[in-house]
């Protein structure tokens, strides 16, 4: 029984391991691409990346920790989930998109005392071409495995 255990627990720590090191490129290539998209000056860039990593620390751990447990809880769960716990878990759901929504707009009046309205929206749309590309880049993934072009 122990020589099983072993190499399962190793696997699931090598799974952990890489998952970390994956999000780290993205959040180093997302960093990249905004900074290219933002045109920031060295006096924004110092005082718009704090701001801005804190945010992305708050909105990940909501987003990777908070609603990824809540939708797992409903997945595993939907056939025997009594009305009471539904409606539980959509409260739960409810109030942590509300933060995040919350985060996006305190991030938006942090960052208008620091750059331009334009580069405030200009960050938005970064944001948006960052998400579309990188599930462009995940699908072309897909179908390359697949025995695509």
């Amino acid at each position: 029984m122990k020589k099983i255990i072993f190499p399962i627990l190793l696997f699931f720590f090598s799974l952990n391991i890489l998952a970390q090191q994956n999000r780290e490129k993205i959040k180093t290539l997302k960093i990249s691409f905004i900074t290219e998209k933002l045109d920031l000056t060295e006096q924004e860039a110092q005082k718009f990346w704090p701001i801005y990593n804190n945010y992305y620390n708050v909105t990940s751990k909501i987003r990777h920790e908070d609603i990824r447990s809540i939708r797992h809880e409903i997945r595993r769960n939907i056939n025997t989930l009594t009305d009471k716990r539904a409606k539980d878990l959509i409260t739960k759901l409810n109030k942590a998109e509300s933060t995040l929504h919350e985060q996006r707009m305190e991030l938006s009046t942090k960052l208008l005392k620091i750059i331009p309205p334009k580069k405030v929206i200009l960050l938005k749309m970064a944001e948006d071409d960052f998400k579309r590309k990188m599930l462009e880049r995940f699908k072309n993934k897909g179908y390359q495995k697949r025995g695509g072009k």
